[in-house]
């Protein structure tokens, strides 16, 4: 039971492959099945017709035996002599006069059971057209008529004839093309479902090759499959030059960006530095202008920062970020950006670390530019009475450093996204600023090292910021 629910819980109901067969399955039941009730029928009728045109050969000759009997002795006497002359082992004949009586019946009736005779007359007496029907489990053939002697009517006729052995024959052929037919039916399904898994295997390949296309290797994708169906190769024809546009628009956004990046800095940062000169030299201005002032240059700074974090994204994607990537103390660099963090912050961070250097090749500048990222995402996305904690872990080969809080936490859907350029998780509820780069940044410049980077949240406990990079075995006398 288990396992058919697991194998229940595999199945796709909105698959194509699922539809084709069932829909197949479908027309072959509908088919086979409406023939194979359409040739029982037709058979059926077949042997009731076969064993009608006996009966009405009997019904025919009667009237003439009993006729020509007549001549040589009394009625009742020809009429016995007749209806005799035509029974035969399977065929049971009676007649009944104006009056309900039994003037003439044949010879054999002992071989029928008291109660089967009774039933037989009772349903052949209701009888408007020749049936089939069922007394005892034995198969009868039933039909009545009036019998006509010299255009006298002499009474009503009544043939029996038993068709048992040829009936069960017809059921147990009957049900032997019922099998049959579930047999191919089941065995067709088998054919298709094969024949159709075969038939979609290039579009499974088409969608593993697409799956793995990054944006690195976006210009230089191609897809291509040789023994496919003309339509699928149309589809693979339509998706090459669907990754031709996609990658010419990406090289344009990039182009883009990096150069508005790079143009917009340095006029801001000429207004930045005369803002700064200003408000150095306050000594005739009145507090609100200072106020203004103020907020001009820490606006103007936030877009320096959104700018250079812009052209850092512009410079990776094309392969131009430079790192200087040297050994250091990792223990050192997480005490200093907790520092500063605790500064600006004025919140409460803690570290949590083992009594081991560690040692790890990086540039020392991003790595902080990193961490001081989910420290300050930490800040924001958690109370201003709960901590952050920065947990510092030396595991097999790599250095492990973990940023944690215990702010709102993210829903599962949004936890595999928030690493993407400007995505945020909640715009509507979003209060603490930011355009949604610094996460990106962060995983840009931490991939770049050679390390990992991972969240795990859960909703109302807080969220956890994993760094994984490799770490340097430090020289023995340490």
């Amino acid at each position: 039971m288990k396992k058919i629910t697991k194998i229940w819980q595999k199945v796709d109901i909105f698959s194509l492959r699922l539809r084709l067969i069932l829909g197949i399955a479908l027309v072959s039941t509908l088919g086979l099945g409406g023939l194979a009730s359409w040739t029982s029928w037709k058979m059926q009728q077949i042997l009731i017709n076969s064993h009608k045109y006996n009966i009405a050969k009997i019904a025919d000759r009667l009237p003439r035996d009993v006729q020509l009997y007549n001549e040589m002795m009394p009625i009742e006497t020809s009429l016995q002599k007749a209806i005799n002359n035509l029974t035969s082992k399977d065929t049971f004949l009676w007649v009944k006069s104006a009056d309900h009586k039994i003037i003439g019946k044949s010879n054999n009736w002992y071989l029928l059971s008291d109660e089967t005779a009774s039933e037989l007359m009772s349903l052949t007496e209701m009888l408007l057209k020749p049936e089939l029907g069922k007394v005892s489990q034995r198969y009868f053939i039933l039909c009545s008529g009036t019998l006509l002697v010299d255009s006298k009517v002499l009474g009503k006729l009544f043939v029996v004839q038993d068709v048992t052995s040829e009936q069960i024959m017809f059921i147990a052929m009957v049900r032997s093309l019922t099998i049959a037919s579930i047999f191919v039916i089941i065995l067709i399904c088998v054919v298709i479902a094969f024949y159709i898994q075969h038939s979609l295997q290039p579009l499974r390949q088409l969608n593993h090759m697409t799956a793995v296309i990054s944006l690195s290797d976006l210009g230089q994708a191609q897809l291509y499959l040789e023994n496919a169906p003309t339509e699928v190769k149309e589809l693979t024809n339509t998706f090459n030059m669907m990754l031709s546009r996609l990658a010419q628009s990406w090289e344009q956004e990039r182009q883009f960006v990096s150069n508005v990046s790079h143009e917009l800095r340095t006029p801001l940062t000429i207004v930045n530095g005369y803002l700064q000169s200003v408000l150095r030299r306050q000594n005739n201005l009145n507090p609100n202008q200072i106020e203004a002032l103020e907020t001009a240059s820490m606006e103007t700074e936030r877009i320096i920062r959104l700018l250079q974090d812009l052209l850092d994204l512009a410079r990776a994607d094309s392969g131009y970020l430079h790192l200087r990537k040297e050994l250091c103390l990792l223990n050192d660099l997480v005490t200093e950006v907790v520092s500063m963090a605790e500064q600006y912050s004025g919140r409460i961070i803690k570290i949590e670390s083992i009594n081991q250097a560690i040692e790890v090749k990086i540039d020392y500048n991003r790595l902080k530019q990193v961490l001081l990222n989910l420290i300050d995402n930490a800040v924001k996305y958690s109370g201003a009475d709960t901590p952050v904690i920065i947990k510092l872990i030396l595991q097999s080969e790599e250095a492990i450093i973990q940023v944690c809080d215990q702010g709102y936490g993210i829903p599962l859907q949004h936890q595999s996204r928030i690493f993407e350029r400007f995505y945020r998780v909640d715009e509507a509820r979003t209060t603490t600023g930011g355009c949604g780069l610094g996460l990106s940044i962060v995983k840009t410049f931490v991939e770049s090292m050679g390390g990992k980077v991972s969240v795990r949240s859960r909703l109302g406990e807080g969220s956890i910021f994993t760094i994984s990079l490799p770490a340097s075995p430090l020289p023995s006398n340490m």
